[in-house]
């Protein structure tokens, strides 16, 4: 786990990549009943997936606001991942800023590839660089569905997901 804390101060908001700080069980209650990608996650895939991660957390004052995580060997390849901003402080541009705080991270300048999905933004990432996948056919990849609806406690530690 690479451990890099900066935080960014925009206006009242700011970012920070400190796990400390980030708000669990906020980042998981978004993930499992709000965000369409993530529905029923558990949590301790959520805490997993942020350890393996390089996190921001949006903010206002002390109250997170929004998330986004980067999934990258910080030399090849760079996956953006679960990024929200709750209803509350859309339209105010901080998504816009958050998107610009990580593809300006500066350990993360010389990536080759940066990937994301998306159902609805694709306008909203190419401002920062972002396009369709040039030649589709030479992407692959597994996909398990919506598999949280299958996950229970037990098959978590059965499988090592959790401890």
């Amino acid at each position: 786990m690479v451990n890099i804390i900066r935080e960014y101060q925009f206006r009242d908001f700011y970012i920070s990549t400190n796990r400390e700080i980030l708000d669990i069980h906020f980042i998981h209650s978004f993930l499992s009943k709000e965000s369409y990608w993530a529905k029923n996650i558990p949590i301790e895939i959520v805490e997993k997936s942020i350890k393996n991660s390089l996190p921001f957390g949006l903010y206002h004052g002390n109250k997170q606001i929004g998330f986004a995580r980067i999934v990258t060997d910080f030399a090849v390849f760079a996956t953006v991942a679960d990024v929200f901003v709750i209803q509350q402080y859309r339209g105010l541009g901080l998504s816009k800023w958050l998107i610009e705080t990580f593809t300006s991270f500066p350990e993360l300048q010389y990536i080759r590839r940066w990937t994301l999905y998306t159902l609805d933004a694709q306008k909203l990432y190419e401002k920062y660089g972002f396009s369709i996948i040039e030649n589709p056919e030479q992407a692959m990849e597994i996909h398990q569905g919506n598999i949280y609806d299958f996950y229970t406690p037990e098959f978590l530690k059965e499988h090592h997901l959790i401890h």
